[in-house]
């Protein structure tokens, strides 16, 4: 194996364990549908404290159903969240006006990190965000809060949960540590 291929190994089991630690688990759209479709989204919500905004708990439920790979999540599947925070126009603009990088994160992405500048600014830096949008990658650097970012596969490693079948790649860790180190570097 690489260097570099031990290197992501490295950071994977550094962030598992950071995961283990953290209290609030704060999941974009893509990460509750590709939870449910892995079938490790009843571990992580029985394990953890899974929450996420209204505009993403709305997407997850509403769906594209003629997109192909659809995942159905069901109303009780989103009833297991811990919780649903509802941001209002003053969070979001306090957010814009906080991340000039704000403008081209879609709507859920941008809900949910307006959620977690609120609370940063209140003091409360108990939780980390699971997505696989580069949008939000980009973000979370971009803030300084790189580190607040865990893949799916992280998560659910955390409560010891096998997602079946394979997550899609952009919810390993190996890709949101390449993404996230190439955005550090510039790249």
């Amino acid at each position: 194996m690489s260097s570099y291929g031990l290197l992501i190994m490295f950071i994977a089991s550094f962030n598992v364990a950071k995961a283990q630690t953290s209290s609030n688990f704060s999941f974009d759209t893509t990460s509750i549908i590709e939870a449910v479709r892995t079938k490790c989204w009843n571990a992580l919500v029985g394990g953890r404290l899974v929450e996420t905004v209204e505009e993403c708990h709305n997407e997850a439920g509403r769906g594209d159903t003629l997109r192909h790979g659809y995942v159905h999540v069901s109303a009780a599947d989103l009833a297991r969240l811990h919780q649903v925070h509802c941001v209002d126009r003053k969070t979001e603009a306090q957010f814009r006006l906080a991340y000039a990088g704000a403008a081209g994160m879609d709507k859920g992405e941008l809900h949910l990190f307006a959620h977690a500048h609120a609370r940063m600014s209140a003091g409360d830096d108990v939780w980390v965000i699971s997505s696989a949008d580069k949008a939000s990658v980009r973000a979370a650097v971009d803030l300084d809060w790189g580190d607040r970012m865990h893949s799916l596969e992280a998560l659910a490693k955390s409560v010891g949960a096998t997602p079946n079948p394979a997550l899609d790649e952009q919810h390993t860790e190996a890709w949101l540590v390449r993404i996230r180190t190439a955005y550090r570097l510039g790249i």
